[in-house]
């Protein structure tokens, strides 16, 4: 599985690093940062990188709030989060919640694009 990310985002870091600190082999982590290869193989251009996280497992490209489900199910210490968030009605406000914070945080950084 790979799991693009935004390095140059502080919050975004802070998060990620919590989940690398689990050592889960299977995950390949990828700063989005000005990141060509990253855009070529999530057919996404950099704004559209910078506005959610994304998540390539077994060939299948997943996004924003479902991306985090992902991950979660494959680190143990996260899979209750996985088994809550999971539930339809309590999905469904995570990912109304989500893209509100994604969208501030894109709007915060988005001055790393390249005009």
């Amino acid at each position: 599985m790979k799991v693009y990310f935004n390095n140059s985002c502080k919050i975004c870091r802070t998060e990620i690093n919590l989940y690398k600190k689990e050592n889960i082999k299977e995950i390949d982590w990828i700063d989005i940062t000005n990141n060509s290869l990253a855009q070529k193989e999530t057919s996404k251009n950099d704004k559209e990188l910078l506005r959610r996280l994304h998540v390539i497992d077994e060939n299948k490209l997943i996004e924003g709030a479902e991306a985090f489900l992902y991950l979660w199910k494959k680190i143990p210490k996260y899979k209750i989060l996985y088994k809550i968030f999971k539930v339809p009605v309590i999905f469904s406000i995570f990912k109304f919640g989500y893209e509100i914070v994604a969208y501030f945080l894109y709007l915060k950084n988005k001055k790393q694009l390249k005009n």
